[in-house]
Parts: structure tokens; sequence; C-alpha cells
């Protein structure tokens, strides 16, 4: 079997979140650091929509990033980020990937571009997105991680979504009441595993 290529753009949140997975689970990957504006043909005949990341494995394409963490969790999951003993965990972190995907992405995308989105201010848009910061730093209140006491696929799938939307301002981040939240992206931003992933990658 061929080692499995990843194509990748290092401050893509999905890319970030499929890096972690498949540096976690110790697979071997060739990663392709991708140019957004000149994506290369082999990407592209890939995967037609053209985004990242995609990984490529002797013939099979996973074109999703929540799919490319699966898949490398599946092949080895040494602190059970998968929870597989735990339903209800699964269940928990599950809802809140799918609320972090189709509801506050959209939010920070507005609150990130905001002057693209003339319709509202900034403020409007990062208090839209604030209902989901609140309600993760009301979860980490109970215990260090999301849903389990230790670090699970819902840490790993939405720290860099808030990463992205801690950076569009750092200092409002950093004088919110979140103090829960904070501390537990700081955790993951400061890991060997996170460093690692963000090593940068000749394009």
């Amino acid at each position: 079997m061929s080692t499995p290529t990843l194509y990748s753009f290092r401050r893509c949140p999905y890319a970030m979140r499929a890096r972690m997975a498949l540096r976690y689970s110790s697979v071997a990957v060739d990663i392709v650091e991708v140019s957004l504006k000149a994506k290369p043909p082999q990407m592209l005949a890939l995967s037609s929509k053209g985004t990242v990341p995609v990984l490529s494995l002797d013939g099979r394409v996973i074109e999703e990033s929540l799919e490319i963490m699966q898949w490398a969790l599946e092949q080895n999951d040494p602190q059970d980020w998968l929870l597989k003993d735990d339903p209800a965990a699964q269940q928990r972190g599950a809802a809140l990937i799918e609320a972090n995907d189709q509801t506050f992405k959209l939010h920070l995308n507005r609150y990130k571009y905001a002057e693209r989105y003339p319709e509202h201010p900034m403020e409007h848009y990062r208090a839209e997105g604030e209902v989901f910061l609140l309600e993760l730093d009301e979860l980490l209140q109970q215990r260090v991680y999301l849903v389990a006491d230790h670090l699970s696929l819902a840490d790993i799938a939405l720290a860099p979504f808030i990463r992205q939307f801690a950076h569009v301002d750092r200092e409002w981040f950093a004088q919110t009441p979140y103090r829960h939240l904070q501390a537990w992206l700081q955790g993951i931003l400061e890991s060997a595993l996170f460093a690692a992933i963000m090593a940068k990658q000749p394009t």
C-alpha cells in the first residue's frame, strides 16, 4: 500500500483538524501544501470541489475533514478519541460538531469577513457566534474537555474554528468571561500535537 497523500492548507481549520487526527493516529501521510491561488491539477482531478483537505488512499478519495478524522482514528486511536464505550458521549460530541459545522461556521465567516456582509456591523455577527462560545464554556465548567474526561474527536474537530473566532480580535477574546473556554483552547494550541501539525511545509 502506498503512502496516503493529504492535500492541505496550513491555516484552514478543516485541514487542521484532519492533520491533527492523522498525526495523533500515527498514520504515515505525505502532506501537499496547496496554494489556494494555484491549486494543483492532481488535487482537482481527485476532487472537483477544489477545497482542502483531500486525502488520497490507493484509489479511494476522502473529501470531508470529518471523514478523514474518522478514517485515521479507525486505523489507530490510542487515547480513545472515538469514545467507543460511551455512546452518550459520542452523541453529545456529534451534536457539538454538527452545531459547529452547520451554524457556528456561518457566524464565524460573517464575523471574520464582516465587510462582505454590510447588512449588519461586525459586533452583530460576533454576538451570534458568542451563543456557541457560551454553550461551550458552560460545558467546560463541568469538565476539562467537551464531552469526556480526556480529549476526544469533538475537542479536536472544534478547536481550529474556535481558534479562528478568537483570533479575529484577540484582545476582545482575552477579556471575555469565557475563562474555561480560553483555558481549553490554550491547552490545545500549546500542545505538541498542534505545534507539529502547524510546522510549515513547502508549497
